[in-house]
């Protein structure tokens, strides 16, 4: 184990610009799956406005959830999906001014989103031991980052 001390970067110097960065993710699940959420017939309601909710809450509270991460005031939090036959795609993008990049929570952002959607939908999910064997969360990643 390491013996540095854990600490927060200093940023106090550093000039406030214009900051957004998009991060993409994609859940996996039955063809019947995504067709229930089509058809609007999820028992609890409609997934992808819940999930772009908690895309924003989580947004604003990824310094709570990554310890050194510095708290930033967020400018807009944009979260949108695209739905294939078996997969749906989310895509967060953040906007900031301040001193240090949004990448953090964009990726938190399309996170919890995904992880949302699984939520209200994982009854359709399960097989008969109550596994997931097709759902799954995959490609979050990091496809833009500006700065300036």
């Amino acid at each position: 184990m390491s013996k540095d001390p854990i600490r927060m970067i200093d940023i106090s110097e550093k000039e406030i610009v214009p900051r957004r960065a998009t991060a993409e993710g994609r859940l996996v699940l039955k063809e019947s799956t995504v067709k229930v959420i089509k058809d609007g017939k999820v028992k609890k309601g409609a997934p992808l406005p819940v999930a772009e909710i908690a895309s924003i809450q989580a947004v604003k509270k990824t310094p709570d959830l990554i310890p050194l991460c510095h708290p930033i005031p967020i400018g807009q939090v944009d979260t949108t999906f695209t739905l294939g036959n078996d997969y749906i795609d989310a895509k967060c993008t953040v906007t900031a001014h301040y001193k240090t990049g949004v990448e953090m929570e964009a990726l938190t952002g399309v996170t919890v989103a995904l992880l949302n959607i699984w939520d209200m939908v994982k009854y359709l999910e399960k097989d008969k031991d109550g596994q997931y064997p097709e759902a799954r969360i995959t490609d979050i990643r990091v496809t833009e980052k500006r700065k300036g």
